[in-house]
């Protein structure tokens, strides 16, 4: 009788090529893309499965930097963010290439150095419909914009909003020498308009865009 081939397995963990670094599920990491000329693409890790072969599987869930996704890379995005997308894909794990940190918006923004392997991620992204979750995020400055944590913004001691340098006529610079800071508004004791509360992110329906991810 012929034998038959013994099913896929599960795995807890798999070392990476070449380095001492163990993956397993639940960590990020950073795969190899196809164009050699592009970043690395970033992932995080479901599963880990070898067949009867000893080839191993690995079950990822990607992430999507700002400009793969519908409407591009906004002036609120920070270099390091990230989209947790609804995207899997089985993948050669022999395509990672090491391991990453995705951080939570709010931690990140603690760090006192930024690593290359340190991202954040503030936003879940529908790959089909380019939709976000949340939809709406808190906005400052006069330009209401989203905070971008590559950007300095000042504090103001009046209403307790914070704005960009550039967008109150200082430099950086100047910014950083301040020890006090009134707003515009704040400084007149204007009433009036203030800044809105939210910022819509998602974009609009129209837009189409593929994936740039291909199965390896």
């Amino acid at each position: 009788m012929a034998k038959t081939k013994p099913g896929k397995k599960d795995l807890d963990s798999y070392s990476i090529k070449g380095t001492n670094k163990i993956v397993r599920p639940g960590d990020c990491v950073l795969m190899r893309p196809s164009d050699s000329d592009k970043p690395p693409y970033v992932a995080r890790v479901e599963k880990l499965e070898s067949d009867h072969r000893n080839n191993v599987k690995v079950k990822v869930r990607w992430y999507y930097r700002p400009e793969e996704s519908i409407g591009g890379r906004r002036q609120f995005h920070g270099a390091k963010e990230l989209f947790l997308s609804d995207h899997f894909d089985m993948q050669s794990a022999h395509t990672i290439e090491g391991k990453c940190i995705v951080h939570s918006f709010k931690n990140y923004t603690k760090l006192e150095n930024v690593g290359p392997e340190d991202y954040f991620c503030r936003f879940e992204y529908k790959a089909a419909t380019g939709g976000f979750t949340p939809d709406r995020v808190a906005v400052y400055c006069k330009c209401e914009m989203p905070y971008n944590p590559d950007d300095l913004m000042v504090q103001c001691e009046g209403c307790k909003d914070w704005f960009h340098p550039s967008c109150m006529g200082m430099t950086i610079e100047e910014a950083k020498k301040l020890e006090h800071f009134l707003c515009s508004d704040c400084s007149a004791e204007d009433d009036g308009k203030r800044p809105l509360s939210s910022f819509h992110v998602s974009p609009p329906v129209e837009s189409k865009v593929e994936s740039k991810r291909r199965k390896r």
